[in-house]
């Protein structure tokens, strides 16, 4: 069976990657990583990532709970439109509680993590909810798996699909608890990203121009504010990128009204600034 799997693989990899068309190798990645990795597998790494987080990485958790209905409360509708495009994924919100770091990153399984830096950085409701549906869009991509693939070879995670290659599980986990495969997104899975993101943040009501705004911000702060970063670090952003997203909203009618502070003023007071 593992010889037929990376059979398959093989041949959906050549005949994705051999065209240099980014949307084609996006999608031939993406049948990799569905035949590879299921949902019950994703969420199975994703509980390995959140171990290795909690003890190597030693985060901490915003226990605050008006804070987590909060931010939980945001990304609901959010997610509730991923599920329509990739059904299958339970999601889990969490907030790290590190106010210096501007960042939100999401694991296979569709475990989200949102820094109480980012909550402090974002101005708009919009603008927290664009970035929480861009990290969504990376789960419903497969874009973790993607990356895998591209980080061990078609192998290794063949066998880790199949439950043989428990070593190889853990030095996964252990590499995406250190943010190194987030790394690996290219452009082809950033833009791909960008899009759900605008849909999905537009579908829940919010103005799906809050994410170019973040963008934007993150741009002049880069140089006075060194924690939006580790951000930009793993989402390079430049005048094209932000052109490609308001061509998408406009092309796709994208439209939201929340576009205000709203609720996150008053979470923000609650949360420490150092």
């Amino acid at each position: 069976m593992q010889r037929m799997v990376t059979a398959l693989l093989t041949l959906t990899l050549a005949s994705g990657l051999s065209t240099g068309c980014t949307k084609q190798r996006v999608g031939a990645e993406k049948a990799i990583a569905s035949v590879l990795i299921s949902d019950e597998q994703e969420n199975q790494l994703g509980l390995q990532v959140k171990k290795e987080l909690e003890t190597k990485e030693n985060i901490k958790y915003v226990e605050d709970p008006e804070v987590l209905a909060y931010v939980r409360g945001i990304s609901q509708p959010i997610l509730a439109q991923a599920n329509k495009d990739r059904s299958g994924v339970k999601w889990k919100v969490n907030v790290i509680n590190d106010p210096k770091t501007v960042n939100a990153f999401a694991t296979p399984g569709g475990f989200l993590y949102v820094y109480t830096g980012l909550l402090l950085a974002a101005d708009t409701e919009a603008e927290l909810a664009g970035v929480m549906a861009h990290e969504a869009g990376h789960v419903v991509g497969r874009h973790s798996a993607r990356a895998m693939v591209n980080a061990y070879g078609l192998q290794a995670i063949t066998q880790v699909a199949l439950g043989q290659n428990p070593g190889t599980a853990a030095q996964i986990a252990a590499q995406l608890a250190g943010g190194g495969l987030q790394l690996a997104h290219g452009r082809g899975e950033e833009t791909e990203a960008d899009e759900y993101g605008a849909k999905y943040a537009a579908a829940s009501g919010f103005d799906p121009n809050g994410l170019i705004t973040f963008f934007q911000k993150l741009q002049k702060e880069q140089g006075s504010t060194p924690g939006v970063l580790k951000w930009l670090s793993t989402h390079p952003t430049n005048e094209d990128r932000i052109a490609h997203l308001r061509k998408i909203i406009a092309q796709e009618g994208l439209k939201g009204d929340r576009n205000t502070a709203g609720g996150l003023t008053a979470i923000q007071a609650k949360l420490p600034k150092q």
